[in-house]
């Protein structure tokens, strides 16, 4: 198990949320790197990845309990999604320099809801990771919570790298 593996293996939901943003910027750095680079297929590569990790942030919304706040996520994504096709298509390095801007800073809004363990506490129950799940109760003994974490420890694993 590599170390991106393991850290993600103990991470809270939020945590992934944030994990999957540090993707999403890395790859539109490289989008932004191959514009310099005047590397088309390195471009459509690293915008392709940077969308699917949009497109899979935007699936997980739930507009029909998050109500406003996912409603605006929704809206966020949306743009993001029309601003990076553009900023590849252009091949614009300031275009795409503004997305990389504004998904870095949804990013720290979620690192600071990450930080609060309330906001952990009422996310929607199918969005937690198995052990966020677990009932105080169970994880409390050793031997239950021991063979339930430790396969829901080996499901959680995202890969983002190339």
């Amino acid at each position: 198990m590599t170390y991106q593996e393991q850290a993600l293996a103990g991470a809270t939901g939020m945590e992934l949320i944030v994990s999957l943003y540090d993707g999403w910027i890395r790859f539109l750095y490289r989008a932004l790197h191959a514009i310099e680079d005047d590397d088309i297929i390195a471009r459509r590569d690293a915008v392709k990845r940077s969308l699917d990790i949009l497109m899979y942030l935007q699936a997980q919304l739930r507009t029909d309990i998050g109500g406003e706040p996912a409603k605006a996520l929704n809206d966020f994504y949306a743009a993001m999604f029309t601003m990076t096709l553009e900023a590849s298509h252009d091949a614009s390095h300031e275009q795409m320099l503004e997305v990389i801007g504004c998904v870095r800073n949804v990013r720290e809004a979620w690192v600071i809801v990450a930080r609060d363990p309330e906001a952990n506490r009422v996310m929607p129950r199918e969005l937690r990771t198995a052990q966020e799940r677990m009932p105080k109760a169970v994880a409390a003994l050793p031997f239950v919570a021991g063979a339930v974490a430790q396969p829901a420890a080996g499901r959680t694993s995202l890969r983002l790298s190339a």
